[in-house]
């Protein structure tokens, strides 16, 4: 049977292949280090989850919630963003909560795209990024992702080749999956270029206070008239340990944040209003346990950073995110991400994400998540260790096993 038109316009989820054979390791009784999905194993913080036991406790509050958020928790967004942004937003038109930034880019997607619309987006970057509005009948036309003296020119020669005159711009800094991180003179650029060529910028932001070197990551919001043409997209899954908890915000521009509501309340009643009361909890909190989450994964990185170094695969330390970008090694760099993940997982027990899921120029890497303990971290290096030292004089030798099934 034929598939339906959207779904055809989708590539083959890479990341599946990888789960079928770790779910197969797994079944055969394989201890698998997964270091793949950027999934927080850090239990959300005590105080968020005693306010979801309070507030679920009264039954007024299991009805239908607000699709846009109850203005508690968006008066705690924008406060958050005074604080820590300096950048002053009206709780009432330029904040709205989603279910997760994955569900807010998509439903922007929703919003603002035309058929054959043009989005200007990095590659590598993160999936949705893209295919929430090539499924919204978009087309993607890549840039490079590094925020560095390139991007302006990459920027000028998309704008150049692009019939139709491209609609929106993505950012993603701090990165997932490179970890880049943007200066605000690069914001500065990129907003007067958008407002030069008339372009919406949408940035995700979900990664903003898992930072380790140096300054905190800014947003580009704190550009002056960056929200004529801006909305910005956070998460509290990786800040809070909340992934499961489904709460992110869109805010910024008018225009499209009224834009993006309207198309949400046809499609969502919002989070369940418990969640957005502990979720307003956070937010309004000391700081605490943001520096906590933070800490853990600084840890965690400076280990794995120096063991699998020492196990002969150098990888560099990521100025922020819950990800270390990390090269192939050169023995096994023809084999691609996919290969090479495969064989991590076959013959070292360590589960990656392949690059090539994040866009085509993402084929020389694989991205590693911070999402096991300092012990199973070095658990998976010394796996590795033997695996390279096994197999790196002869990789075409290494067969993944899935070819034999």
């Amino acid at each position: 049977m034929e598939e339906f038109h959207k779904v055809r316009r989708l590539p083959p989820y890479v990341f599946e292949q990888v789960n079928r054979l770790k779910a197969s390791a797994r079944s055969r009784g394989a201890d698998i280090i997964d270091l793949g999905m950027g999934n927080p194993d850090l239990p959300t913080p005590t105080a968020i989850v005693d306010k979801l036991c309070e507030v679920v406790r009264d039954p007024r509050t299991h009805r239908y919630s607000s699709s846009r958020g109850i203005p508690g928790l968006r008066r705690a967004q924008a406060n958050y963003y005074a604080r820590r942004f300096g950048v002053k937003l009206n709780p009432d038109t330029q904040v709205v909560a989603t279910l997760g930034s994955k569900e807010g880019f998509a439903n922007m997607a929703q919003a603002i795209t035309a058929p054959g619309d043009v989005v200007l987006c990095p590659d590598p970057t993160y999936p949705i990024h893209a295919f929430g509005f090539i499924m919204s009948g978009g087309v993607i036309r890549s840039l490079q992702a590094k925020p560095d003296d390139g991007f302006i020119p990459a920027l000028e020669r998309g704008v150049r080749h692009s019939i139709p005159k491209p609609l929106a711009l993505i950012l993603n800094y701090p990165s997932n999956p490179t970890a880049f991180v943007a200066s605000l003179d690069f914001y500065k650029d990129v907003v007067a270029f958008a407002k030069k060529h008339d372009i919406i910028i949408l940035s995700d932001l979900a990664y903003s206070e898992i930072y380790f070197d140096g300054n905190p990551p800014p947003s580009v919001l704190q550009v002056p008239g960056a929200i004529d043409v801006t909305v910005e997209f956070t998460s509290m899954s990786k800040t809070f340990s909340m992934p499961g908890w489904r709460m992110g915000f869109a805010v910024g521009n008018e225009r499209l944040i009224a834009a993006l509501t309207r198309v949400k309340s046809y499609l969502d009643y919002g989070a369940f209003t418990p969640i957005q009361v502990a979720a307003t909890a956070a937010l309004n909190g000391d700081g605490t346990d943001i520096a906590e989450v933070r800490e853990v994964y600084h840890k965690r990185r400076d280990v794995m950073v120096d063991s699998f170094t020492r196990a002969g695969w150098e990888i560099p330390a990521p100025a922020a995110t819950m990800f270390a970008w990390a090269p192939i090694p050169e023995p096994f760099k023809h084999l691609g991400s996919l290969e090479f993940s495969k064989l991590l997982i076959e013959h070292a027990d360590v589960a990656v994400a392949p690059g090539v899921g994040f866009g085509e120029h993402g084929d020389d890497y694989v991205r590693l998540a911070l999402v096991e303990n300092e012990h199973r971290i070095r658990q998976a290096a010394r796996s590795i260790k033997r695996f390279l030292q096994t197999t790196a004089k002869h990789p075409n030798n290494v067969v993944p096993l899935a070819a034999h099934r």
